[in-house]
């Protein structure tokens, strides 16, 4: 497969049609078949942790590579303007590394986020205090 088109969704269908990447922005997913042809779902949660979606053109963008490592195919590519671009295998190790550096990617958005929602109380906890709301 060397294209895929966009399909917006509410929910994502149960059953997915090979050549399309479904994308629910109201939760925040998308899913699509694994374009090598083994015909796995392959779902991509979007959020600033995740993947990012764009769409230019009714062309789909997902920002980074999509690595199936988990998957015997072992597939890695990328969607950019609703093209497949396949990447080269990556080693184990430089799946390992790879891991590791989503994982910190993913600690310090949640962390941030998670000091951001205390400075948010405390300057709630700080009006309601002087202002009795």
């Amino acid at each position: 497969m060397e294209r895929i088109k966009l399909l917006k969704v509410h929910y994502l269908p149960k059953e997915l049609e090979e050549g399309f990447l479904y994308v629910s922005k109201e939760f925040g997913v998308a899913g699509h078949l694994c374009p090598c042809g083994c015909k796995n779902k392959i779902i991509t949660p979007l959020d600033l942790a995740e993947w990012s979606f764009k769409e230019v053109n009714n062309k789909p963008t997902l920002y980074p590579s999509i690595g199936n490592w988990q998957l015997p195919c072992k597939s890695h590519y990328w969607i950019i303007d609703g093209k497949i671009v396949w990447s080269y295998q990556w080693s184990e190790e430089q799946i390992k590394e790879g891991g590791e550096a989503e994982e910190e990617k993913r600690k310090s958005y949640y962390y941030n986020l998670e000091n951001k929602y205390n400075k948010q109380s405390l300057f709630k906890r700080f009006i309601k205090f002087v202002f009795g709301k």
